[in-house]
């Protein structure tokens, strides 16, 4: 474990490997803003549940500063893949950045909150000379507040993915990676080792059985629960299904005992956030990745 001092009262970065030791320390804080929290309580939780070398080669990483005993920010990175932050004050990011870089540490990329990770890039620019660039695809953070189902709702019903439904289930994560640019190869045989398969899914079917649209959720993690992937294919796009099928798996969510529902949708995408909106998701703020170039195993990244 190594540890960094700030100014302004004693403000220390704990550093350790073991996810185990990190959230001893650290899962009350993370539970406690499970919204904003909800990367580190994902990839926390699937760490345990698959070991390191799911992710890559190498160990994985985790600090948690703590000021007087109390855990004020935190952050992650598993094996090959960039640094995932708790929301940072510029200070914070400035005396991270400076601590990662004197252990010599090269993340390929940051992700967090816009303002957390403009502050990072900022000080790692600053710390390590390399400039940062700012990927383009910017995702906006939606918790749900009061769910608010379409009305009407389009013919059909919703109808929740069980084990007999596997190769359903891969059809359409399938179809849903090609359509996002995700260089996911899926098949039965792969499904059990992909980031899909760990989620509930739920399609929408039209009265004669035809599934037009599917929406799945994360686990039950620290309080939250994460809408994650809502896909209809283009051909069946307007007809209310994505509407339909997102506020059946908000409403699971919810009967799941979520505290908060989260989800995330790509603001190039103007229909998605509107359909959100009128779900009664609200923002709770945008977000954003900095790549490093030139860092060595930064070719070999993606978020999950």
């Amino acid at each position: 474990m190594t540890r960094a001092s700030g100014t302004g009262g004693r403000r220390d970065w704990h550093l350790t490997e073991d996810v185990d030791d990190f959230l001893a320390h650290a899962g009350d804080f993370l539970r406690s803003r499970p919204g904003p929290h909800v990367m580190p309580l994902t990839w926390t939780a699937r760490l345990r549940a698959r070991g390191a070398g799911a992710f890559g080669t190498g160990p994985p990483l985790f600090g948690r500063l703590e000021r007087a005993g109390e855990v004020h920010a935190a952050f992650f990175r598993l094996p090959s893949r960039g640094l995932g932050l708790t929301p940072l004050t510029p200070e914070q990011a400035d005396t991270l950045a400076a601590h990662l870089a004197a252990l010599g540490h090269s993340p390929p990329y940051v992700s967090a909150d816009h303002r957390s990770a403009t502050a990072f890039a900022e000080a790692w620019q600053r710390h390590t000379g390399v400039t940062p660039r700012l990927r383009d695809v910017r995702l906006r953070l939606y918790r749900l507040g009061t769910l608010t189902p379409p009305d009407p709702l389009p013919a059909g019903r919703g109808r929740v993915l069980g084990e007999e439904d596997l190769d359903q289930a891969v059809y359409w994560c399938g179809e849903f990676a090609k359509a996002v640019g995700e260089s996911a190869s899926l098949s039965a045989e792969s499904w059990a080792d992909s980031r899909f398969a760990d989620k509930c899914y739920t399609l929408w079917e039209t009265p004669d059985g035809t599934p037009v649209s599917v929406a799945g959720m994360n686990p039950l993690i620290g309080g939250q629960i994460q809408v994650d992937i809502v896909y209809t294919p283009a051909r069946l796009r307007g007809h209310g299904y994505a509407g339909a099928v997102t506020a059946e798996v908000s409403r699971a969510a919810l009967a799941a005992g979520a505290r908060e529902v989260v989800l995330f949708a790509d603001l190039a995408n103007p229909t998605s956030n509107a359909l959100y909106q009128r779900l009664g998701y609200r923002t709770l703020t945008d977000w954003a990745v900095y790549d490093f170039p030139g860092t060595a195993d930064h070719a070999r990244t993606s978020e999950g």
